[in-house]
């Protein structure tokens, strides 16, 4: 029998910590995380010899850094970056996956993507700019998304003469635009990632910035915890092993395979199957190196049930204590990433865990105003729109409030024709579903979530 230690969520002591970049065009993000891979020293040789090589072609008097995330040839000759970069590295303390993040509004699908699955949002604002639309986008989409953690970088310090009152002057604006968006909390901290101030080393040009260095601050920060959630389920896969009619031993193995989004179960936990709603007892946890009697998020196992139920791909096994109601009214707020705009009456497709489910738009309540941080009118969402959707399904769907669980909260709106990503959604909470409880759109902006 195989045991598992669940991941510790005591600041510093965690072996993995997921981060996302986010920033507008030119503020520095890539040469940014190209400083934390070279300054801990987690850049080979030849990496970096080619990274000098490219720089020198160039005709640049130094090494840039940039070069280390931004693979494509569309992004060096342009000198932005267009897909999502992931690299690994780690510390002492901590091992990161570190996913670079493109600026330009064009591409703000590809940060909702990198920080869907985030524990820290680092945003990066140029400190001869201060904050921009993009800059609010980015914030809105990390609280959108509940990223645990957001970190504000005011990088290029350097250029402003690591200028205390103007480090200040942002940073208050910052939190400003933050408390508009109710973003529970924020850190801000000043930087230069060119010259390699407060990223990794302190700066004796920074005498005055007493907090934290970057990577200091992010192997302090804690994970967030999937197990501290009640337990969620979606099936993948039915398990019956093709042998079963000749080999006797597995006549009998009935299973359901997936990944546990969410909490913890046990051999003899009381579960009940949804949208079903049949009640079994758990009698086996599966994986390849063997059974086992707990396990918890985000680990991929087989569940054998007592009872032979008709289970497929997309039902939900969950705790019977608190099991989620199934619902075939959504409503939620959307990240409209499609150039085509999203109106009142479209056909989608809806993909929520592992179940796919036809639905139509119901409603449109609004979209974000990234410039007066309130919600407006609307009768369709553009490309990168920010707004809150009502749909009909045809199915139903074992959602709950993104607030709540970011796995089970989360969907995707999908082109029923082309299969193209449309959306990213979380779902809101029950309450929204009451007219009478619907906040208006010219109040508050709590509306988001």
């Amino acid at each position: 029998m195989h045991e598992f230690n669940r991941p510790s969520s005591t600041p510093g002591t965690s072996t993995l910590l997921r981060i996302a970049t986010a920033g507008s065009v030119d503020d520095g993000k890539s040469t940014l995380v190209g400083r934390l891979l070279f300054d801990s020293k987690a850049v080979l040789a030849d990496q970096l010899e080619s990274v000098e090589r490219v720089s020198r072609a160039k005709g640049l008097g130094h090494v840039d850094l940039a070069l280390l995330t931004d693979g494509l040839r569309a992004e060096r000759e342009q000198g932005i970056t267009i897909d999502v970069a992931y690299r690994y590295f780690a510390t002492a303390r901590r091992t990161f996956i570190l996913a670079d993040c493109p600026g330009h509004v064009q591409y703000t699908r590809n940060t909702v993507t990198g920080s869907s699955t985030a524990d820290a949002l680092v945003l990066l604002v140029d400190a001869r700019k201060g904050a921009l639309e993009q800059t609010r986008r980015h914030l809105a989409v990390g609280q959108l998304l509940r990223v645990p953690h957001i970190v504000v970088a005011v990088n290029k310090i350097d250029l402003v003469d690591y200028s205390r009152d103007r480090f200040e002057e942002i940073s208050a604006d910052i939190v400003r635009i933050a408390e508009g968006l109710g973003v529970p909390s924020i850190h801000v901290l000043p930087v230069s990632a060119l010259v390699g101030d407060n990223i990794v080393e302190r700066s004796d040009r920074l005498t005055w910035y007493e907090g934290p260095t970057l990577l200091q601050l992010l192997e302090e920060l804690p994970p967030a915890d999937a197990t501290e959630h009640s337990f969620r389920f979606p099936v993948q896969l039915p398990i019956r092993p093709q042998g079963a009619a000749r080999d006797p031993r597995y006549v009998e193995y009935r299973g359901y395979a997936g990944q546990i989004a969410s909490g913890v179960v046990r051999v003899g936990d009381r579960v009940v199957v949804l949208p079903s709603g049949r009640e079994t007892t758990v009698v086996g946890i599966d994986t390849a190196d063997g059974e086992l009697t707990e396990a918890f998020a985000p680990q991929s196992v087989t569940l054998r049930l007592a009872d032979e139920i008709d289970i497929t791909r997309g039902e939900l096994i969950a705790g019977v204590a608190d099991a989620p109601e199934p619902t075939q009214d959504l409503d939620g707020m959307v990240a409209w990433l499609a150039e085509r705009p999203l109106r009142v009456g479209q056909k989608v497709l809806v993909k929520h865990t592992t179940r796919t489910t036809q639905a139509v738009v119901r409603d449109i309540d609004g979209r974000l105003d990234l410039d007066t941080l309130r919600p407006q009118h609307t009768d369709a969402l553009e490309l990168n729109d920010l707004g809150r959707v009502r749909l009909r399904l045809a199915a139903p769907i074992m959602g709950e409030p993104y607030s709540t669980s970011r796995r089970t909260g989360s969907f995707l709106l999908v082109d029923p024709q082309s299969g193209t990503n449309l959306a990213a959604g979380m779902i809101r909470g029950d309450e929204a579903f009451s007219d009478e409880a619907a906040v208006p759109l010219d109040t508050t902006l709590n509306w988001s979530i």
